[in-house]
């Protein structure tokens, strides 16, 4: 028990901060591909909308879809 309790009140275990070190940085870099992501679903969004195909279909002499 003295040695659980010893462990547990002493200096950080090397492995455990390592391991915290790697995982935060995995975190930074999900956190700047997520923002990359945003801003190119951001941009297609943008040019889908400039360009869509549907633009010149005029709704009111359009023709029933064949089924």
């Amino acid at each position: 028990m003295a040695k659980a309790l010893l462990g547990h009140v002493g200096g950080s275990d090397p492995r455990v901060l390592a391991e915290m070190r790697r995982l935060q940085q995995r975190v930074q870099d999900l956190e700047s591909e997520l923002v990359r992501m945003q801003a190119e679903n951001d941009a297609l969004s943008a040019a889908a909308r400039h360009d869509s195909v549907f633009d010149d279909i005029d709704v009111t002499t359009a023709e029933p879809a064949l089924t």
